[in-house]
């Protein structure tokens, strides 16, 4: 059987929740580590958009963002068993990551941009997205997990986020007041899962060998 091949790139958090995703199902890819400024031009020719992630199955049909990708490895693997929240369900689950790509995210892209250039705006748009931290906060109260006490597609759908929120000023995001969510994004960040998908791999031109993910160790 063919793999599906997977366009990536590693420390786009799109694409990294698209690969925790099919780790968590067990799915094998190949993968094609993409860099944003030099675009392989076969991904283009397969999706116009030219983001990651993109994933081409093996009966030719063109996954073209994260969310679907999710959505496939849970149908299709034991994702959707893996990544079950323990409380609430998984229409729950998805809801809550496609609110944060929408009141959220936008505001994590103007704070993470015009950090350096414009930190007036950046800290107005950095104000606008605490709200939605704060209610992370208020969700991991008595709980490890966003819902519940095992990972679910919740947490892997939001952490990649809060990671790339923390990551433009560590020293701020971590003497803010929120005890729960920092210690679930540090263990995010430590879990073997997180490790395996963000191993280094060099850009992929036509030609490559073929690199299999994930790895068989961390």
């Amino acid at each position: 059987m063919t793999l599906p091949i997977l366009y990536s790139f590693r420390r786009c958090p799109y694409a990294m929740r698209a690969r925790l995703a099919l780790e968590a199902g067990g799915i094998k890819v190949i993968l094609r580590e993409i860099v944003l400024r030099d675009k392989a031009p076969e991904m283009i020719a397969v999706s116009a958009k030219a983001t990651v992630p993109v994933m081409v199955l093996d009966d030719g049909t063109v996954l073209e963002e994260s969310l679907d990708v999710i959505r496939w490895a849970l149908d299709h693997s034991d994702a959707g068993k893996t990544l079950a929240p323990g409380t609430g369900n998984m229409r729950g689950a998805l809801a809550l990551i496609e609110r944060m790509d929408v009141d959220f995210k936008p505001h994590l892209d103007a704070y993470k941009y015009l950090y350096r250039s414009n930190q007036v705006a950046a800290f107005a748009a950095r104000e606008k997205a605490l709200a939605f931290l704060f209610e992370l906060d208020e969700m991991l109260a008595g709980q490890d997990y966003l819902m519940g006490q095992k990972r679910s597609v919740a947490d892997i759908g939001v952490a990649p986020f809060v990671r790339q929120f923390a990551h433009v000023d560590r020293d701020w995001f971590y003497a803010q007041g929120w005890e729960n969510l920092k210690p679930w994004l540090l263990v995010f960040l430590e879990s073997d899962p997180f490790k395996r998908i963000m191993k280094k791999y060099p850009k992929w031109v036509a030609r490559d060998d073929v690199t299999v993910f994930p790895p068989e160790v961390i």
